[in-house]
């Protein structure tokens, strides 16, 4: 029986580098006895309904591309039942790849596409967000709104400086949301200005392993809450525990847990994975323990 592999694409993430890489990803999917059908992205939600509608006839799907090629791919696998998903392995191509360097998978895509050809089988947890699957992470409140707010073009040209710049326009108007918090075992309220639920150690490109200690096989959230500073130097406290990842519960609440409702009288803003989620005034997130297997890089022992 033949090895078929559905390979999808996003030919404009990052600086578009996959263009000059594509052949020789190709040939390396080949030479290890692959059968290929490979899609390029023909805009947003392609990647999701190709995918949904095509994934269940092979065994192993492809995606390349940045965290939102990502989401939509995997979007798209958990629309199938579980039996019928494929393997999953990634190239990442965009500009911050929190989900990769999570994975410790190479940037370098074809060293990325021989990964996969000889990695290891894990069965990753998948959010879900008012029934809207995500990948690693949910969030609403100061910056969320950076990543599909800053242009294209100036994540190409400028990398992790376009999220730093785009992010610098909001410090004046950094909201506060007055919330109840209901988790497994216990209920929080209290005006935050930042929230995420999450199952990643790196966040914007940034390892925070030692703040979030997150394991992601093991069916439970790393839940973040930063409450509302009162004046300056509770500010630059707060910043200072970002800093040093010492969350100080005085403006951090940490939770884990496999579900988490939000609730507010007013629709806030979401992010998923990076991307608009949508605005709602209650938010119920659940962790689906192990639903997807990614190939990922063997482990150097």
């Amino acid at each position: 029986m033949s090895k078929r592999m559905l390979f999808v694409f996003n030919p404009l993430s990052g600086k578009g580098n996959i263009k000059n890489k594509l052949s020789g990803i190709i040939d390396t999917f080949v030479k290890c006895g692959w059968e290929i059908t490979v899609r390029p992205t023909q805009g947003i939600g392609d990647a999701f309904t190709f995918v949904r509608d095509n994934a269940q006839r092979f065994q192993l799907l492809v995606l390349s591309g940045g965290d939102g090629t990502l989401n939509e791919g995997i979007r798209g696998i958990m629309s199938l039942e579980k039996e019928k998903r494929p393997s999953l392995g990634y190239i990442p191509a965009g500009t911050t790849n929190d989900f990769a360097a999570n994975m410790k998978i190479s940037k370098n895509m074809k060293k990325a596409a021989q990964d996969i050809m000889n990695g290891d089988l894990f069965d990753c947890d998948i959010g879900s967000f008012n029934d809207k699957n995500f990948v690693y992470v949910a969030a609403f409140g100061a910056f969320t709104d950076v990543a599909y707010d800053t242009p294209q073009q100036n994540k190409n040209m400028l990398g992790h400086l376009a999220y730093i710049l785009e992010g610098a326009k909001r410090l004046p108007n950094i909201k506060a949301y007055p919330l109840q918090v209901v988790y497994d075992g216990g209920t929080v309220e209290g005006e935050f200005i930042y929230g995420m639920v999450s199952n990643t150690n790196y966040l914007g490109g940034i390892k925070a392993e030692k703040a979030f200690k997150a394991e992601l096989n093991d069916g439970l959230f790393e839940i973040i809450l930063v409450r509302n500073p009162k004046n300056i130097i509770e500010t630059q406290n707060l910043l200072a525990c970002l800093v040093t990842q010492e969350l100080n519960p005085e403006y951090f609440t940490v939770i884990r847990s496999e579900k988490v409702k939000f609730v507010s009288d007013e629709a806030i803003p979401w992010t998923l994975d990076g991307e608009f989620g949508g605005a709602v005034k209650e938010a119920v997130v659940l962790n689906k323990k192990q639903a997807v297997t990614l190939v990922l890089p063997k482990k150097k022992i």
